[in-house]
């Protein structure tokens, strides 16, 4: 199971994986707090709305209440209301006439104002004027109320449901005589519609509330469309309420004026009814905006891991052993390093396999020519030996010293082994030495030489015949085509900036001209090859020597020349004792 799920945890996938699931966390976040803002949002205007809402509803109320106080207050100041009721105070009776003018007052009043049902006039001994029957007023309201209506002085006080017909309210106003010193004349009843306070038809509450309820002073209802309980909902502080299991938001407004107060219960699913289509486009966004961003980043992450495939196909083929270029690819910075940090390590592979290689075939050649060079060499060795003591026999001491010479320079040269490729400058130096008396006897007193170098320098091992085949070239192509003394000089001293020894190996000669040196340096360069006599070396193959054995392209052999003064070649080698 965890290897099949292996075959899928790569780079592309990780990285599509992380994408979608930073957008994932995004945009739950972002639906989340869009949504909490705004549902807050909407709570609050629409709670701000039924506020609003409340205070137009208690303020039309205020109005039909002032409306109704002003029409008492009409009836009760009326002059024709208050001659009549003077006269009766002052023991006078109504007489006709007046009668039907209190009946057209009354009617044309009732007929005004919508919700009056009727208006009734009593006098101080509670018998009824308008409309005439035997009705008393003791007997409609009771002796509280008419105590009370006494006690307001003029000012309209609110009965309540009417204790004959509950379809009704009721309100009380004594009658003030303007004439006798404000003294009682009777009292005014009002009966008033149910509906007179109602909400149901107006667009205050249209639509914002399931119930509006309207209760007096004295907590009785003055209108309500909610069949339960209200005393437990005039009690409550809290800005929402549960009934029947539904939630409400309850805004409660109370009258000033009339002291009354008025309850909305809204319900709250009411209020968040948009928020549904809001919840559903949050949520349709949320998965187009996933499905658009699944895309993007299957792009992304295709455009980001290509170049990496690529790069990792250029290495499978090496891995196969086909060294080639990773195609340089329009890629980020890094993945652009990487791919030619790779470039050049198959660079410098396949130049290390060049040399490698390079290297071997010289080795294989030096091995080859040493081993013909090894054909008997006991009897090379036997012959030399035995011609030295013939030599020294004959008194030729001179000629015995060069056989021996001979004999020590081809034991040096032939004695070819990897053990022996490294020599001291000490033992380089001792076959030049012996090179130099050998080519003594041709150039007699024509030659001369100097070989320097510090003592702590003499224990440095450098490659086999790395100096040797230079001074050789300075006495053939230098000493040898000068009329007269020519000296070779080979000097060792430490680089003036580095740990390198500089080896210089000069000769006085005829020298040459630029075109000609240029053209033994760019022959060199280029590796080809210009014969040196004696040893079939030439300066490019100490050159290309010089490169293989210490792995560095820096290193050289620097040629310098002025005609008739003389040549000189230079170079580098490290300067540890290793």
């Amino acid at each position: 199971m965890w290897a099949k799920l292996q075959r899928f945890n790569t780079m592309r996938n990780q990285i599509l994986v992380v994408y979608l699931l930073v957008m994932a966390i995004v945009l739950v976040l972002i639906g989340l707090i869009t949504f909490k803002q705004v549902s807050s949002l909407v709570s609050s205007n629409a709670e701000k709305q039924i506020q609003q809402t409340a205070v137009q509803a208690n303020g039309r109320m205020e109005t039909l209440y002032h409306q109704l106080e002003l029409l008492t207050r009409q009836v009760t100041t009326n002059p024709s209301v208050q001659s009549m009721l003077l006269d009766i105070v002052e023991g006078g009776k109504p007489t006709y006439k007046e009668k039907q003018s209190l009946l057209q007052m009354v009617n044309s009043y009732q007929a005004y104002y919508n919700g009056i049902d009727s208006l009734e006039l009593y006098l101080n001994d509670h018998s009824k004027l308008y409309p005439a029957d035997d009705r008393n007023l003791q007997d409609r309201l009771g002796r509280k109320w008419i105590e009370k209506a006494k006690r307001g002085k003029g000012e309209m006080l609110w009965v309540g449901t009417d204790p004959k017909n509950p379809r009704y309210f009721l309100a009380i106003r004594r009658v003030s005589l303007f004439d006798r010193w404000f003294s009682s004349g009777g009292y005014l009843l009002v009966r008033i519609n149910k509906n007179y306070f109602g909400f149901e038809d107006t667009p205050i509450t249209k639509n914002l509330s399931d119930y509006t309820i309207l209760v007096d002073g004295n907590n009785k209802t003055v209108h309500s469309n909610y069949d339960g309980s209200i005393t437990e909902l005039l009690s409550m502080r809290e800005p929402f309420v549960t009934l029947d299991r539904r939630k409400f938001m309850l805004v409660r407004q109370e009258s000033a004026v009339t002291g009354w107060t008025m309850l909305i219960l809204t319900p709250v699913d009411a209020l968040t009814d948009g928020l549904s289509v809001l919840r559903a486009s949050l949520l349709l966004s949320g998965v187009i905006g996933f499905i658009i961003f699944l895309i993007f980043s299957f792009f992304l992450s295709t455009l980001v891991t290509k170049p990496i495939f690529k790069l990792i196909t250029a290495m499978r083929r090496a891995r196969e052993g086909e060294l080639v270029h990773s195609p340089e690819m329009a890629s980020t910075v890094e993945i652009n390093e990487l791919n030619d940090t790779y470039n050049q390590m198959v660079d410098q592979t396949n130049h290390l396999i060049q040399m490698v290689y390079e290297k071997e075939i010289i080795t294989s050649r030096t091995e080859l020519k040493a081993l013909q060079a090894q054909i008997n060499p006991h009897f090379l060795y036997n012959t030399l030996n035995a011609l030295y003591w013939s030599l020294d026999e004959k008194g030729e001491d001179e000629l015995a010293e060069m056989v021996v010479a001979m004999s020590e320079l081809f034991r040096y040269t032939i004695s070819g082994s990897n053990k022996n490729e490294w020599v001291t400058i000490r033992e380089e130096f001792d076959h030049i030495e012996k090179y130099l008396q050998i080519m003594k006897i041709r150039f007699g007193e024509r030659l001369e030489w100097e070989l320097c170098a510090p003592e702590r320098h003499l224990g440095v091992k450098i490659p086999k015949l790395l100096i040797q085949p230079l001074v050789e070239n300075a006495i053939l192509h230098g000493i040898g085509n000068k009329a007269g003394k020519g000296k070779v000089k080979v000097s060792i001293e430490q680089a003036p900036d580095s740990a390198s020894l500089v080896i210089k190996v000069e000769d006085n000669g005829p020298g040459m001209d630029q075109a000609t040196l240029r053209r033994i340096v760019d022959s060199m360069e280029s590796g080809g090859v210009s014969s040196l006599k004696g040893t079939g070396m030439a300066v490019a193959n100490v050159n290309r020597r010089l490169k293989l054995y210490y792995d560095n392209q820096d290193l050289g052999l620097s040629i310098y020349s002025i005609l008739t003064q003389g040549t000189w070649i230079v170079f580098e080698v490290p300067g540890e004792e290793s």
